[in-house]
């Protein structure tokens, strides 16, 4: 006879990955839009060495709708994003979100409270293998 199933520890408990640096994969990058109808880039992160259920992150990029500085920091942090992944985007150029699937990097990930949880979120990113001794930090 079985037992009904039962919720194990790694269902109710909220344990994050501690804040770091984490190799990650692209796993999805496309454009999407926000809750107020306004166009972003969303990029979803597969951290290595994180226990599934935490090992993905996504991050937004948002192409309109915001503050002239918002808009000028996001499209900055994408830029950065486009480097880390191994492309050197220049003036005039697509934002083309797809080419990013499948790239490798390094992310430095914290933690943020948000609606009243904690979850992660990436402060910075940087070339896979680029953490070389005399390197500049996130």
């Amino acid at each position: 006879m079985s037992s009904n199933p039962r919720f194990e520890a790694s269902d109710v408990t909220d344990d994050l990955p501690a804040p770091g640096s984490y190799k990650s994969t692209i796993t999805g990058a496309r454009f999407a839009h926000s809750q107020s109808g306004n166009r972003m880039v969303l990029v979803v992160h597969t951290l290595d060495g994180v226990g599934p259920g935490r090992d993905r992150i996504a991050e937004y990029f948002v192409l309109e709708g915001v503050s002239p500085r918002g808009l000028v920091m996001a499209r900055r942090r994408l830029v950065g994003l486009y480097r880390a992944a191994g492309f050197e985007p220049r003036e005039g150029d697509a934002i083309a979100p797809s080419v990013l699937v499948g790239a490798q990097l390094e992310v430095q990930v914290d933690h943020e409270a948000w609606q009243g949880q904690m979850r992660l979120r990436i402060v910075g990113h940087r070339r896979h293998g680029s953490a070389l001794p005399g390197a500049a930090p996130f």
